[in-house]
């Protein structure tokens, strides 16, 4: 295999993806992730080769620029007197819009904080005709630490020490903010990737005015709470991702029994994360379609 080109999710072996995804969630750190992908290197390719070629590469994947002249962004820091006392993000807005009130996207990370790629993900939503805010969780522990050597493997040793409670009370704040401010429309979208996407479901049992959701392969709420669930949902599936598809059979019924509108979305052959276009994870064809899905999904139930 030859790490030059472009990789997909085809190029590893199954048991090397999964390890990899264990090693983005947690369940094994950088020296488990090293020695599990031993057995995979060949005499061209070392464990930390194979390592390098599956996680992000951002500036290759960038699909609106930081200058593109479409769009106008900002950082902004919003209060949360519940949470952590304030949490800082990335508001992104269309410069043709003027002073017109705009429909507002949530924007939820990964467990890795605001990173490049969420940060185009908002500026995609701005050149799209939405107002969208990417909060970042890592704000009290320095942000996303972008300066870092190893960016990615930081971010991911400062997430554990968050205080999700706190977090998700400021996710909160910056929903009611977004859909305060006097250039909003007051209507709001959430959407959100892997520990991302497993907010927005949180959101969607906390938020009464939330007007959609659309999370990405996120784990789901206690069956239990969906009755608190009443925006209308659109859920993305990878189609490999037994630790997120496994639970979701009972979710799915308690969602049926509360009479929840909901769609879902199962990508067959994909791998968690397959929305993401920074890495091999990426599948081309399936996240079109998903974002396709996503944007019209938002339209009917947010821009309208």
């Amino acid at each position: 295999m030859s790490l030059k080109q472009r990789l997909t999710a085809q190029d590893f072996d199954q048991e090397l993806l999964i390890l990899f995804d264990a090693y983005v969630h947690g369940g094994i750190d950088r020296r488990g992730f090293l020695e599990g992908a031993a057995k995979f290197a060949t005499a061209g390719t070392t464990a930390a080769m194979l390592l390098t070629a599956l996680s992000p590469n951002f500036a290759a994947a960038q699909v609106v620029p930081k200058d593109d002249k479409r769009i106008i962004t900002e950082t902004v820091e919003v209060k949360s007197p519940d949470g952590s006392g304030s949490i800082k993000g990335l508001l992104a807005r269309p410069a043709s819009a003027g002073s017109a009130k705009l429909p507002a996207i949530l924007v939820i990370h990964e467990n890795r904080g605001l990173n490049p790629h969420i940060e185009d993900i908002a500026r995609r939503l701005a050149v799209d005709g939405y107002m969208a805010f990417a909060p970042d969780a890592l704000t009290h522990l320095g942000g996303y630490p972008g300066q870092d050597p190893n960016p990615e493997d930081k971010a991911r040793e400062l997430f554990p020490k968050l205080d999700q409670k706190k977090i998700i009370e400021d996710f909160m704040a910056s929903a009611a903010w977004l859909t305060s401010r006097p250039d909003a429309t007051g209507k709001l979208g959430a959407t959100g990737f892997c520990y991302g996407g497993g907010i927005v479901h949180t959101l969607a049992t906390r938020l009464p005015n939330l007007n959609a959701g659309v999370p990405f392969y996120g784990n789901h709420p206690a069956a239990a709470d969906a009755t608190k669930v009443k925006a209308p949902l659109l859920i993305q599936f990878a189609g490999v991702d037994d630790r997120i598809n496994n639970a979701w059979p009972a979710y799915e019924a308690a969602l049926k029994a509360a009479n929840v509108s909901y769609t879902a979305h199962v990508y067959a052959g994909t791998q968690h994360g397959f929305n993401n276009d920074t890495t091999p994870r990426f599948d081309a064809a399936a996240a079109k379609l998903a974002w396709e899905r996503t944007m019209a999904f938002f339209d009917k139930y947010v821009k309208s």
